[in-house]
C-alpha cells in the first residue's frame, strides 16, 4: 500500500479532533463572555420579567374561575339551593381575584422598566467597576457603612439606642436582611448566574428597606412619638373597611333573598280566579 494512504488511515481523526477541540473552544469562549457579568442585570431582568408575565396569565385564569363560581352562587341562591353568605363569600373570592391581577399586571410593568433600566446602564467592557455586580457590591457597603456608623458613635450610640437593640422588631427584620445579603453575596463579580443575581439584588433591596424603617423607629422614640401609631390607625381603618364590605354583602343578600320570597308569595297561582 502507498506509504501516503497509510499515514492518513493511522491519522484519520486528527482533523475531526481538531474541529471540535475549536468548537468547544469557541462555546467556551462565549459562555465566559456571557459569565463575565456585564450583562447579568439585563439577563436577570429579562427572567424576571417572563416570570411576572407568567404570573399575570396565571391570575387572569384565576379571574375567570373565581368570575364563573360567583355566577354559578348566584344561580344557585335564586333557585334557593345557596345561601346569600356563600354568594357574598364568592363575591369576595372575585374581588381578591381581581386584585390580585391587577397587581400581577402592575408587577409586569415594574418589570419592563427594570429591563429598559438594565439596557440602558448596560456598561462597556473595559468597565468592569460598573459591572451589575460590582454596582450591587458598592450599595452593600454603602447601607453597612450606615449602619457602623451608629456602633461606633458614642454620641448616636447614647441618642438612638434602638439601633443596638437585637430584640427590637425593626432592628431585627434589619439583622435578619443583613444576614440573607451577606450569606447571598457572591465573592467575585464574574461567574454568577441571573438566578443568583436576582436573588442578591432583591436582598439588598430588602437590607436597605429594613433599616431605612429601623432608623426612622429609633428616630421616632428618640423624639418621644410612637413610630406604629399610624400604621396600626391604618391596619384598623383597613379592617373596618374590610368589615363594612362584608357587613354590606351579607345585608344586600338578605335583601334580595327577602324580595325573592315576598315575590313568590304576592305571585297568583294558577288556579285562582284573576281578580279584576
Amino acid at each position: 500500500m502507498d506509504p501516503l494512504w497509510m499515514l492518513a488511515a493511522e491519522w484519520w481523526w486528527i482533523a475531526p479532533t481538531a474541529v471540535g477541540a475549536g468548537a468547544v473552544t469557541a462555546v467556551g469562549v462565549r459562555r465566559s463572555r456571557k459569565r463575565s457579568g456585564r450583562r447579568l442585570a439585563l439577563d436577570a431582568a429579562r427572567s424576571d420579567l417572563r416570570d411576572a408575565q407568567r404570573e399575570v396569565g396565571e391570575r387572569r385564569r384565576a379571574v375567570k374561575v373565581a368570575r364563573a363560581e360567583h355566577a354559578r352562587l348566584v344561580a344557585e341562591r335564586t333557585a334557593s339551593r345557596a345561601s346569600s353568605a356563600d354568594v357574598a363569600s364568592g363575591r369576595r373570592a372575585l374581588k381578591q381575584a381581581e386584585y390580585d391581577a391587577k397587581a400581577a399586571s402592575a408587577y409586569v410593568r415594574a418589570r419592563r422598566a427594570r429591563v429598559s433600566a438594565a439596557q440602558a446602564e448596560l456598561p462597556r467592557a473595559s468597565q468592569a467597576d460598573r459591572y451589575p455586580v460590582a454596582r450591587l457590591h458598592r450599595a452593600h457597603d454603602a447601607i453597612t457603612a450606615r449602619w457602623m456608623d451608629y456602633e461606633t458613635d458614642p454620641a448616636k450610640l447614647i441618642a438612638y439606642p434602638v439601633m443596638s437593640n437585637g430584640k427590637d422588631p425593626a432592628m431585627a427584620a434589619f439583622l435578619a436582611a443583613a444576614r440573607r445579603a451577606r450569606d447571598l453575596r457572591p465573592s467575585s463579580t464574574s461567574g454568577v448566574t441571573p438566578a443568583e443575581f436576582s436573588a442578591y439584588r432583591d436582598a439588598v433591596a430588602d437590607l436597605e428597606r429594613t433599616f431605612d424603617v429601623a432608623e426612622y423607629t429609633a428616630k421616632e422614640r428618640a423624639a418621644g412619638r410612637d413610630p406604629g401609631a399610624s400604621q396600626a390607625w391604618q391596619e384598623t381603618a383597613h379592617d373596618v373597611l374590610s368589615r363594612s364590605a362584608e357587613a354590606l354583602d351579607r345585608a344586600a343578600g338578605a335583601a334580595a333573598s327577602a324580595f325573592a320570597t315576598w315575590t313568590a308569595r304576592r305571585k297568583p297561582k294558577d288556579d285562582e280566579p284573576t281578580r279584576s
